[in-house]
């Protein structure tokens, strides 16, 4: 493309962020005009074309808000990165885990209880210790690792007591042993860029939550299982998290598709994640 030629992108997003920034500074080095798009004081009337640029990069921090905007931009036309069919499989635990094992990607036990007395029976076959997440979260919140039954009841009657009726749908995994790190992988237009070790003192190894990243080589099972697994879930840019079990044996655990990638581009200082994510919108616009 010339200079003339290049799109109009839009951004969406409430907060900038250390990535908003970068892909920002990236749109700006091949001199491609943006504009940032707060979905706070977005609306879209059905049936109307949407008031923006034909192509949006959706990095909207809250579920909910980055499910719907993306859905009403693409009944107005608008081509959406990473599109709403992807954020509502990856924005729920549960659907994201149901597309895993229906791809054939390994990935743990998981089940899903209709209450949370469902739950405590499921515990009972699943084994001890589990893993209780609530099915929209990121960052590690409210999920909780549970030893025993008496623990696991304690939790669950705390479940009970929510307000909202979606909280009492109750996903739960088993637990893999496995050191105390995960692997993340950048997948971009089909491509895994890189993998990093994720670190932490914790059993949670989020980068939120103070995890440190390091390099991780990019073998070729790691390569191929974060591929499939961000083709699975329908995302073009993605971040797979797998876990490697005290066998040396790989599983997928979850996809991100608003994925941040500090503690990735900290390790990766040879890879520009978001030059890679701005060469996938040209590409896009082209197509």
């Amino acid at each position: 493309m010339t200079a003339p030629d290049l799109p109009r992108v839009g951004i969406l997003g409430s907060r900038m962020r250390f990535e908003e920034k970068l892909i920002i500074a990236a749109l700006e080095k091949r001199r491609i005009a943006f504009e940032w798009l707060d979905p706070r004081a977005l609306f879209v009337t059905a049936g109307s074309v949407a008031a923006t640029p034909g192509l949006v990069l959706n990095r909207e921090l809250g579920h909910y808000r980055a499910l719907y905007a993306a859905s009403a931009l693409e009944a107005s036309g608008v081509t959406v990165v990473n599109t709403a069919a992807a954020s509502t499989v990856c924005g729920d635990k549960w659907r994201t885990s149901a597309a895993l094992v229906a791809a054939g990607i390994p990935t743990p036990t998981t089940t899903l209880a209709m209450s949370p007395d469902a739950a405590l029976k499921a515990l009972g076959e699943i084994g001890y210790p589990a893993v209780i997440k609530p099915l929209v979260g990121s960052w590690g919140r409210l999920v909780t690792l549970v030893r025993d039954e008496p623990m696991a009841a304690a939790v669950l009657e705390h479940i009970e007591a929510l307000p909202s009726p979606q909280a009492h749908i109750v996903y739960l995994q088993a637990l893999v042993p496995k050191a105390d790190r995960d692997i993340r992988v950048v997948v971009v237009g089909g491509e895994p860029l890189g993998a990093t070790h994720r670190t932490n003192d914790g059993w949670r190894t989020n980068v939120a939550r103070g995890a440190v990243s390091e390099v991780c080589p990019l073998s070729d099972e790691i390569a191929d299982l974060a591929r499939r697994a961000a083709a699975a879930v329908g995302a073009d840019i993605a971040g797979v998290d797998l876990i490697e079990d005290e066998e040396g044996r790989l599983t997928v655990l979850e996809v991100n598709d608003r994925v941040e990638f500090r503690g990735f581009q900290g390790a990766h200082t040879d890879i520009d994640v978001a030059d890679r994510i701005v060469a996938l919108l040209l590409a896009r616009a082209e197509s």
